[in-house]
């Protein structure tokens, strides 16, 4: 049964009580509910539907030292060099280790990946020094999704509450009345048709994903706004490594298309980059070629866009055989084919697009934040497994160990709490119903909020940055920031739209207060005034919370 309001509300109280509260259906999500569920109640809720996710749109596939000539030592090493000195080594280590078992896991469950004997196929992806990728086509999101969904419908404490917009943790806000140092999270509220509910939880798992959507380019689907961020820096988490946004080298740059991924594997599988003069470029700046860490092929297009004043460069797989290249990228294939273009025989134009956040959320590595009772995985969370730049395909690794990990250790705590729910102060907000939906100015002044958001960030706090640009930058979203404000006072607009806004203007600002505070160049984050790499002073990372000033804090 999804979303049974009736059953939330048999008295008229708004509210919904569960043993772990789950709030995003990607991998993360899904593990950490399977986990859970083996030893508690479990409420998942997702912003629209179960499926819609940055994982279901996954295309590359899954890092894992399976292989025959593979070891963990070595996709440690791959990992902690790709991460620019930034990675905490002991949660790499988890995340390598405890892989093996996870994606194994995944095959016995049905996960239906590409074979070549008895060992999955293994490709290649950039930066990885073995063939250890698992992959099912150009398609592991959404056929890793598929297994974990099925087992998620098939598992009877597990209630999914779909098209569910999760606004703001509940917190104890009399903590620091008995003078306690931690506050608790006991849930979130939330929209669900219409209705803006208390959602109460003994323990809560944010796994929100993504917030690419901040930029006007980008690989995310529409739901990755930024929201678990916000909501988490709002409750009083603390957020770490927020400089390092992860830009995906290749993006599709065709008129009508959606910025599309044009999957890393199409680059292992021997993919050559060329400009607009049909040269290839990247010997020029890195000795891996096309095989160069993410950020430093990003840049490198970049560079060359600007050399040539063109709008793209171009990725050339037509020396591949045409079956190969079916068999291997169907899902590219089809799209693209959608938009008048054959990849067996075309170019296919590309440019970089903001794709995923090495940092968020601090926690340790049993997903634990510096809330009670709340815990983070995926990529709303920072382990530091992925320091200043993520090595292709461990995002999903990382949400299968650290989602097992988030169901099991806030089980755990749930089990260790009374049985009857606090009695915590219900927010004003919460209601019979939402205001009727804002007027037509008031959506154009949302909409426009957001897209003077994704120009500055475009402009000023992507693939190259430096102190002039972020300082204007800054300026630009606290005046964005004072007039969303003044509108939040009009009850006519607590919908969806207008709390992304405020989401993506929280996450935009800590992005550029951080990539303001880190004046060096490392990994995802280039700083064209402090252009020289891995500063060893600044082998630090910077933390940032809602009521404290930026800190500078040893790894």
């Amino acid at each position: 049964m999804e979303n049974p309001i009736a059953a939330m509300n048999p008295e008229g109280h708004l509210s919904w009580d569960t043993d772990v509260l789950i709030i995003g259906s990607g991998a993360a999500g899904l593990r950490a509910a399977l986990a859970a569920s083996e030893h508690a109640d479990v409420t998942l809720i997702t912003k629209t539907t179960l499926t819609e996710s940055n994982t279901h749109y996954a295309q590359g596939g899954i890092a894992v030292a399976m292989n025959l000539d593979d070891t963990i030592a070595l996709h440690i090493k791959d990992t902690t060099a790709a991460g620019a000195g930034l990675c905490d080594v002991k949660a790499v280590e988890m995340m390598v280790s405890e892989g093996i078992p996870r994606v194994a896991e995944l095959l016995d469950w049905g996960a239906n990946f590409d074979w070549e004997g008895t060992l999955p196929r293994f490709t290649q992806e950039a930066a990885h020094s073995r063939r250890r990728i698992v992959h099912k086509g150009d398609a592991t999101g959404r056929e890793t999704t598929d297994v974990l969904i099925q087992r998620v419908r098939n598992t009877e404490r597990i209630q999914v509450l779909q098209n569910t917009f999760a606004i703001d943790l509940l917190t104890d806000a009399d903590a620091s009345e008995r003078h306690e140092d931690i506050l608790t999270c006991y849930g979130v509220t939330a929209i669900v048709e219409e209705q803006i509910v208390c959602i109460r939880a003994k323990a809560t798992i944010l796994a929100t994903g993504g917030l690419g959507r901040i930029y006007p380019c980008t690989s995310n689907p529409k739901v990755a706004t930024g929201d678990g961020f916000a909501a988490a820096w709002r409750a009083g988490c603390e957020m770490i490594d927020m400089e390092f946004v992860q830009f995906h080298p290749t993006t599709l740059f065709l008129d009508g298309a959606p910025n599309f991924l044009i999957s890393e594997a199409v680059r292992g599988e021997g993919g050559k980059l060329l400009n607009i003069r049909g040269e290839r470029f990247m010997e020029k700046y890195h000795e891996k070629g096309e095989l160069a860490p993410r950020d430093v092929v990003s840049r490198a297009i970049q560079i060359e866009m600007d050399l040539t004043g063109f709008p793209c460069v171009y990725l050339d797989i037509t020396h591949k055989p045409k079956d190969f290249i079916l068999e291997r990228f169907p899902t590219i294939s089809d799209t693209t084919k959608h938009y008048g273009l054959d990849i067996n025989i075309d170019l296919i134009p590309v440019r970089p697009g903001a794709h995923f956040m090495m940092g968020g959320i601090r926690t340790n590595t049993d997903t634990q934040t510096n809330l009670k009772g709340l815990y983070a995985c995926g990529e709303v969370a920072c382990t530091g497994v992925h320091g200043a730049n993520r090595l292709a395909s461990n995002s999903l690794l990382e949400c299968l160990v650290y989602g097992a990990r988030a169901g099991t250790n806030a089980t755990a705590f749930a089990r260790s709490q009374p049985e009857d729910p606090p009695n915590i102060p219900v927010p004003s907000n919460v209601g019979p119903s939402l205001a009727p939906p804002a007027g037509e100015a008031v959506e154009t002044h949302t909409e426009a909020t957001k897209n003077a958001i994704r120009e500055t960030l475009w402009e000023n706090v992507s693939i190259e940055r430096n102190g002039e640009g972020l300082q204007e930058t800054l300026a630009e979203l606290q005046d964005l920031t004072a007039n969303l404000e003044n509108l939040l006072t009009n009850p006519e607009v607590k919908d969806v739209a207008t709390i992304e806004t405020v989401n993506m203007l929280n996450v935009a600002l800590m992005i550029t207060q951080s990539a303001l505070t880190r004046t060096e160049s490392r990994g995802a984050h280039y700083r064209a005034d402090f252009p020289t790499p891995n500063d060893p002073t600044w082998q630090r990372r910077v933390l940032i919370t809602r009521d404290n000033p930026l800190e500078v804090v040893p790894l």
